[in-house]
């Protein structure tokens, strides 16, 4: 085995409810939508000289996506991990934890849920474990202050609660 290089499958961080919503979007994918799709190359191909038919060409390109979306869903649930949110672990940030950080510059308090990547979206302030916030609070505790780097400095938080 020397030399082998062997190349790990990248694990996706989830929860239970997550794992359930990607399982429904892939089989409404591959039922009821690759239907419309194929419905609407039939229609298209109906109109004739495909050399110059722009519905066809919408309706192939959707059909791409279509099967691009499957592949990556298919993929994700391939290399799940479901996160543990019941797992205790003495009070420190880990995935699936809800906490509250005070910004020490303006004081201001944030509530944040931190995820698997699948699941991050900051406008709903859930952030992702690979994000630099999540990065480097993870393991931290109430009380702690936990610098971030960020593009503008370092920014201090101060951990005030750790819910799971």
């Amino acid at each position: 085995m020397e030399g082998t290089i062997v190349k790990m499958a990248k694990e996706f961080k989830i929860s239970a409810l997550r794992l359930k919503e990607l399982e429904q979007e892939l089989f409404y994918l591959k039922t009821t939508r690759e239907k419309e799709v194929a419905e609407q190359i039939k229609e298209a191909r109906s109109f004739g000289d495909l050399s110059e038919n722009s519905e066809y060409d919408e309706a192939k390109n959707e059909q791409a996506k279509l099967y691009g979306r499957i592949a990556e869903v298919e993929n994700i649930l391939a290399h799940a991990v479901i996160i543990d949110e019941t797992e205790d672990s003495e009070g420190k940030i880990s995935l699936g934890c809800t906490i509250k950080v005070e910004d020490m510059e303006t004081g201001d308090e944030e509530l944040y849920a931190i995820v698997g990547s699948q699941e991050a979206n900051p406008m709903e302030c859930r952030i992702s474990d690979d994000s630099p916030f999540g990065k480097a609070l993870l393991g931290h505790k109430v009380g702690d202050i936990v610098d971030v780097e960020a593009p503008i400095g370092v920014l201090k938080y101060k951990i005030l609660t750790v819910e799971k």
